[in-house]
C-alpha cells in the first residue's frame, strides 16, 4: 500500500508537519512540549498530531511565530 504524499494529508506526526511547512524539528518539537493547549494539536493515546487545518489558522493569527518557527528569529519590523 502507498503511503500518501504530506500535501494530501489532513493530519501529520510533528515530525511531517515540520518537514511539510519547513519548520526547525528542534523548535517546533520545542513548542509542542512547552506549550499548553495548543489548539493544533490532538492527542491519541500518547502521541501528538498535527491537525493541518487548524495549524494553518494558527501560523496566519501567529506569523511571528511562524518566522521563530522557520529561522529562529523574530521578524524585523518594516519601517514606515
Amino acid at each position: 500500500m502507498k503511503k500518501p504524499a504530506l500535501g494530501d494529508k489532513d493530519v501529520f506526526n510533528p515530525s511531517e508537519a515540520a518537514e511539510f511547512y519547513g519548520l526547525s524539528r528542534r523548535r517546533f518539537f520545542r513548542l509542542l512540549n512547552e506549550t499548553d493547549g495548543l489548539p493544533f494539536v490532538a492527542m491519541y493515546k500518547t502521541r501528538k498530531l498535527i491537525i493541518r487545518s487548524e495549524f494553518e489558522a494558527y501560523l496566519r493569527h501567529h506569523p511571528e511565530t511562524k518566522e521563530e518557527l522557520k529561522n529562529g528569529r523574530p521578524p524585523i519590523p518594516q519601517e514606515a
